[in-house]
């Protein structure tokens, strides 16, 4: 599909995108309908809003909210009013909240009600707004003298005025990745960054005003926003959003919708896959899924038993869609080829070439401006280490073989990937080292049964104490998000240490799950 818009800011981008999509074109987010030309009306309305706050251009402000239409418009609205939106898990705990409101350094923050005190609790000093979706708790505390707060919708009752001139090379928003050995990246990516996505993905899977998109991604996740949303909008297509994953119901959900193309990543194929064979599974509407990882064991099964042809890529949050797969160039078990986009390499700890075959780092660097992140929030030498030598280091181990196909093969980087969704250890390790019983802690993950890893964390007690699993898992719940809680415990005497001090990881994965672990899902103890 050609390009059919020149806007290179998300503002403009979205009014030439909403004024050529056929009228009835819009999204249906968690059963509840908004146009496309609605929302560019509401995103126009909230900009002034924002503007009468005093919020200027480039300005951070942190959304805490679910999937629902109110979310798009405000995202759109703080693009239009040039201001940055940092969108944030809704099911962080109280310690990663935390930290992303102060590390974002937001001026506001924009949460449902059900949110509200959470936010209340963990918001520094420098957030002088609290934009809310609804009336105010009487239960909850006085705010102090420093926060005002404000309903959504009065925002929308401001006209929307004279608004700052816009760069496409602004940044737009701020994603929060999983930390790996350290705290959460904040990426940095521009409006021409967040277009350019959208278009691409448009054009790789030649969506049209006859498709319908599906995605039970959040949408503080690059996935839904950029792959589901803007690719929907840019293509004219009609989308459904759900906030949650349902494995037997998915299907039908496709047939009553009209699904035409969803979206996948983790486990989920695995899951689909896994449910009791249906003499209807290939009578259904979709054509089409874009994403990764299908397990290459399941891929061409999968395929013929659902009757539809499966797109893969490789990339991140920071360099999007770095190679392709789709359906005419193909070669199961690898992430496919460069993109148009990028190139692609695997190099040595030297950031040396590595021959075909060879395994090493993957790294890539876009062939044009304009389609990767602008660098880390407030992390400048995370930013230049990530950059060395002109290339982007993913952190991913893998290999190209004699035809440039690049097989993934595992993360260097600390982090456990559980259905979906990547877990920071750091994370996990801080808030279990809270635990008064702990006296050291390394977690990691440990491959499950429904295909990527579970989180396990090793535990040295603290001196004259005993750990108790349940009470330790208790402790975790409310602090992390909810799929960041391990499922195993282990109670070891001591951890493998390196002689500078570090957890040598890798000698707990290699011993798996080793009896006498405590394991949440069972809820026994064999200790």
């Amino acid at each position: 599909m050609a390009e059919t818009t020149v806007a290179r800011t998300l503002g403009d981008w979205l009014r030439e995108a909403a004024s050529r999509a056929p009228r009835e074109a819009g999204a249906v987010i968690a059963g509840r309908h908004l146009g496309y030309r609605e929302l560019d009306a509401r995103a126009d309305r909230l900009a002034g809003g924002f503007a009468s706050l005093g919020l200027r251009r480039g300005d951070r402000v942190c959304v805490v909210l679910d999937a629902c239409p109110e979310f798009l418009a405000v995202w759109f609205g703080l693009a239009r009013r040039g201001l940055v939106e940092v969108p944030l898990n809704p099911g962080a705990g109280r310690y990663l909240m935390r930290y992303y409101l102060g590390h974002a350094g937001a001026t506001a923050v924009v949460c449902d009600a059900r949110y509200e005190r959470l936010v209340r609790e963990c918001a520094p000093e420098s957030v002088r707004h609290l934009i809310v979706l609804a009336e105010p708790d009487p239960g909850l505390p006085d705010l102090p003298v420093t926060l005002t707060r404000h309903r959504l919708s009065d925002l929308e009752t401001h006209a929307t005025g004279d608004l700052a001139e816009v760069d496409p090379a602004d940044p737009a928003v701020i994603l929060y990745t999983s930390g790996t050995t350290g705290p959460p990246k904040g990426v940095r990516l521009s409006h021409r960054a967040n277009v350019n996505l959208a278009r691409h993905t448009v054009g790789l899977m030649d969506y049209t005003t006859a498709d319908r998109l599906y995605s039970v991604f959040p949408l503080f996740h690059s996935n839904a926003r950029y792959c589901s949303v803007m690719a929907a909008i840019e293509a004219g297509a009609g989308l459904v959003l759900d906030r949650r994953f349902s494995a037997g119901r998915f299907w039908d959900i496709c047939r009553e919708h009209g699904i035409t193309a969803f979206n996948y990543q983790g486990a989920m194929m695995s899951i689909l896959f896994k449910q009791p064979p249906r003499a209807d599974d290939a009578d259904n509407p979709v054509r089409a899924g874009f994403g990764a990882p299908c397990p290459p064991e399941i891929f061409t099964a999968f395929e013929d038993r659902f009757a539809v042809r499966l797109t893969e890529i490789y990339g991140s949050t920071e360099v999007s869609i770095v190679t392709d797969m789709p359906p005419w160039r193909r070669r199961i078990g690898t992430a496919g080829t460069a993109s148009r986009n990028y190139e692609v390499a695997v190099v040595d700890e030297r950031d040396e070439p590595q021959p075909p075959g060879v395994p090493g780092e993957i790294v890539a660097r876009p062939v044009r401006p304009g389609w990767m992140f602008d660098g880390y929030h407030d992390m400048a030498v995370e930013t230049a280490r990530s950059w060395r030598n002109l290339w982007f280091h993913t952190g991913d181990r893998g290999y190209l073989d004699d035809s440039g196909f690049l097989v993934f093969l595992d993360r260097l980087k600390d982090t456990v990937r559980r259905r979906g969704e990547n877990i920071s250890s750091w994370e996990v390790e801080r808030v279990v080292a809270e635990h008064p019983s702990v006296s050291a802690v390394a977690a990691y993950g440990v491959p499950s049964e429904l295909s990527e890893e579970d989180v396990m964390v090793a535990v040295v007690p603290a001196e004259g104490a005993r750990v108790d699993p349940a009470q330790l898992i208790g402790h975790c719940e409310g602090a992390l998000t909810s799929f960041a809680v391990p499922r195993y415990v282990r109670v070891v005497d001591a951890l493998p240490m390196t002689p500078s001090q570090r957890v040598e990881k890798y000698k707990l994965r290699a011993e798996g799950v080793p009896p006498g672990t405590w394991d949440r899902e069972g809820a026994t103890d064999e200790r």
